[in-house]
């Protein structure tokens, strides 16, 4: 890309739109995963009891077996949230932008 066509991109303001709602919708996304994971070593560190109790009074299944499943579909849901706001708002605006800067 020559350093015309990037000039270009870096004034476009669909350009600086694209960089702070990708930014804030990662670091949203970060701190999320961070207080998922953090949130379920804690509660094993300093909850044990409350980890071990099983799920009903006729149960084997812990509390900790579901919770770690729910850690790991949270970060597949995550996961899922940022590939399609990227799929359907980035991808196109990045198209966007690129085209203009083109011509």
């Amino acid at each position: 890309m020559s350093e015309l066509s990037a000039s270009k991109i870096q004034s476009n303001p669909k350009y600086h739109q694209l960089i702070k709602g990708r930014d804030s919708l990662a670091w949203t996304l970060t701190v999320l995963v961070l207080i998922i994971y953090f949130g379920f070593i804690l509660l094993v560190a300093f909850a044990p009891g409350f980890i071990t109790q099983p799920i009903s009074s006729t149960s084997v299944i812990p509390v900790g077996l579901i919770m770690g499943v729910g850690v790991i579909v949270a970060s597949i849901v995550l996961t899922g949230i940022y590939v399609q706001r990227a799929n359907n708002v980035y991808d196109p605006l990045i198209q966007e932008i690129i085209q203009e800067a083109s011509k």
